[in-house]
């Protein structure tokens, strides 16, 4: 556990990260059980809040189940083919355009015009073709196309298909050196490599715990800023860690049930993404204490879908749900 002589002060908005992560988990359930009531919070009524558990949620859900453990019978540098190709637009009506236009999408039937040529179709009918979850810089300067599309798909093209890209991964000893690795590429930053680390660590390309290494994004700084009046000797990631290993003591003191997925805990990436739907649900709950950001509402509204989830883990977690 992370100790250093000066610890963070929690703020008012410390206690709200819990009784979050403890409401929202039990929204996840209560869907899972088709229960008519989900909450009574009226925040979680109005706005939508992603899952307390990263792989829970509805996009990466598809990247597990949809793109990563398919059927057929991919080849490594098919599975971060499609993996990278994924998360790049991270919108599951973008695959689902490709596949329709493609057919299978495997290395083998990558090519760059064709996809380009799709892709460019959808933007003219002013189709979104990027989710967005994350920012994505252009690539424009690097790879010379006018649109981003382009300037990614030529990224996939020129380093991610190369054999010694997926040998590179391979060789990674730790969680931090796959992102260091992907930091490394041409248009990603610090956040979306840590990203990208976590979705390729969902398959069985590597194996690294997600307790190894973590990397706040500006969200989350956002929260963590909310949550705590003095970060004391503690980094931003220190906080996250910090966090992480105390969420048994914290669930006590503030006697909430938090239903945990199975027997696993919440894991660096999960209290990450944590302060991140924190800082959001506290422009509502807490309009006095303020972020980095200085955002005083919440974009997103809750709709109900009607399309179910029959949630699937990756198998190599052997996760039991009730």
């Amino acid at each position: 556990m992370l100790k250093k002589k000066s610890q963070p002060k929690p703020s008012v908005v410390f206690d709200t990260y819990w009784k979050f992560a403890t409401e929202r988990q039990n929204i996840f359930f209560n869907r899972i059980a088709k229960q008519e009531v989900l909450t009574d919070d009226p925040i979680f009524l109005r706005h939508k809040f992603t899952n307390v558990y990263r792989a829970s949620d509805r996009v990466s859900q598809y990247l597990i189940k949809d793109i990563i453990y398919q059927k057929e019978n991919y080849s490594r540098q098919d599975i971060l083919f499609r993996i990278i190709l994924f998360k790049i637009f991270n919108k599951i009506s973008t695959w689902q355009l490709l596949e329709e236009e493609i057919g299978n999408i495997c290395v083998e039937t990558f090519n760059f015009n064709e996809y380009c040529t799709i892709l460019s179709e959808a933007r003219k009918a002013k189709e979104a073709i990027y989710s967005g979850a994350y920012i994505m810089t252009s690539g424009k300067s690097i790879f010379g196309y006018d649109f981003k599309h382009e300037n990614h798909l030529k990224l996939i093209e020129q380093y991610i298909l190369k054999p010694r890209f997926l040998e590179s991964i391979q060789n990674c000893k730790t969680l931090e050196s796959l992102y260091s690795l992907l930091r490394d590429l041409p248009t990603i930053g610090n956040f979306l490599a840590y990203q990208y680390a976590i979705d390729i660590n969902y398959s069985e390309l590597t194996n690294f715990s997600e307790m190894d290494f973590v990397m706040p994004g500006p969200g989350a700084k956002d929260g963590i800023k909310k949550c705590f009046t003095s970060y004391g000797d503690y980094s931003e990631a220190d906080i996250i860690r910090w966090v992480t290993d105390n969420q048994e003591r914290e669930f006590k003191r503030l006697d909430l049930d938090f239903k945990s997925l199975g027997l696993r805990p919440l894991q660096l990436i999960d209290c990450q993404n944590l302060f991140c739907e924190t800082d959001k649900y506290a422009r509502v709950a807490h309009p006095d204490i303020i972020g980095y950001s200085d955002r005083k509402r919440i974009k997103q509204v809750y709709k109900s879908s009607k399309n179910e989830i029959e949630y699937f883990y990756p198998p190599k977690w052997k996760l039991k749900l009730p």
